[in-house]
């Protein structure tokens, strides 16, 4: 796998969730902070301002326009309204619920009735697993906001979008796989479109994984190690796989990355190793052999030294 679906797949727990909710002007609704999970806002019908904390006063409201998404990395608090005036707020957990068959799809509407104009919204979060956050998602920010009017941006987005609304307006057969496919493919064009803008506007020698990721020879290298994380690598072998020699592939890999390439592989295996303690009952030695040492003593000492325990004894600390 290729390193941005790779740490997606590895950091996400439970199901994904989405709801479309409907609303009639004057309205604000508060969605509360929720650690350990990612959050999306697309606006489908209508506008509204959004307003994150510390902006209570009304200075810095986001404008939201038809089409506009807006994604939250860390599960910030938020509020959303169809204007900076409005007072009268309903938390999320208020609107309306519409029954519906599918555990991914809920439809919600303005439990006050009001008649002003309409705006539709997409809502949909993402569990995550906190003790397997990547670097590449730790310096994200609060808020990234992807405007539709913003010229030259990639119409995949906005057919991810479609595809989905449609799929929780009008459910049927294989809504249940269609769904948590398309909030995959949804949060994955979103980042992908984010560190593409970061890396285009990047100044010379910018450090992070938003170039990291936008440099052939760090991203070759990654993609090996996310690839292959059981190979015997060397840092001369990955040097040969980004077409470079030893030292000055160090260089670039830890000026970007933020760590050595090993140190990087090391903390890359143990976080796999984690996962496959909790989710499988794989015995220690073939967990040792996927992710990358000969032996079970090798691996046991690794693991000790990142996580304060034994193998054995996380997994059953995991369970309890």
């Amino acid at each position: 796998m290729d390193v941005l679906s790779d740490v997606i797949a590895v950091m996400r727990s439970g199901r994904p969730r989405s709801a479309s909710v409907h609303w009639h002007a004057p309205w604000a609704q508060r969605f509360a902070s929720v650690p350990g999970s990612a959050g999306f806002q697309v606006v489908l019908e209508g506008t509204c301002v959004l307003r994150s904390p510390g902006t209570g006063d009304g200075h810095g409201d986001l404008e939201l326009a038809t089409g506009d998404v807006v994604f939250l990395p860390h599960g910030t608090g938020h509020l959303l309204a169809d204007s900076p005036a409005s007072a009268t707020v309903v938390d999320a957990d208020e609107c309306a619920p519409v029954p519906s068959a599918s555990p991914y799809v809920s439809d919600r509407v303005d439990p006050t009735g009001r008649g002003g104009p309409v705006t539709t919204l997409l809502c949909g979060t993402y569990q995550l697993d906190p003790s397997r956050t990547h670097p590449l998602l730790h310096g994200l920010p609060d808020l990234i906001h992807l405007p539709a009017a913003r010229p030259g941006r990639p119409p995949e987005l906005a057919a991810a979008v479609e595809l989905l609304a449609a799929e929780l307006r009008r459910p049927r057969l294989g809504t249940d796989a269609a769904v948590p496919a398309l909030l995959d493919t949804l949060l994955l064009y979103i980042l992908r479109i984010w560190f593409a803008e970061q890396a285009a506007a990047a100044a010379p020698g910018a450090s992070g994984w938003a170039a990291a990721l936008a440099d052939p020879a760090v991203t070759a290298a990654l993609h090996a190690m996310h690839r292959s994380p059981d190979a015997p690598w060397t840092v001369e072998r990955l040097a040969a796989e980004a077409g470079l020699s030893r030292a000055p592939f160090a260089r670039r890999f830890a000026a970007l990355v933020g760590r050595p390439p090993l140190a990087y592989l090391t903390w890359w295996r143990m976080t796999l190793a984690e996962r496959l303690l909790r989710t499988t009952d794989a015995p220690l030695r073939t967990v040792a052999e996927q992710v990358g040492y000969g032996t079970e003593f090798a691996f046991s000492a690794a693991f000790k030294r990142v996580h304060g325990s034994a193998p054995g004894g996380y997994r059953r600390a995991a369970r309890r």
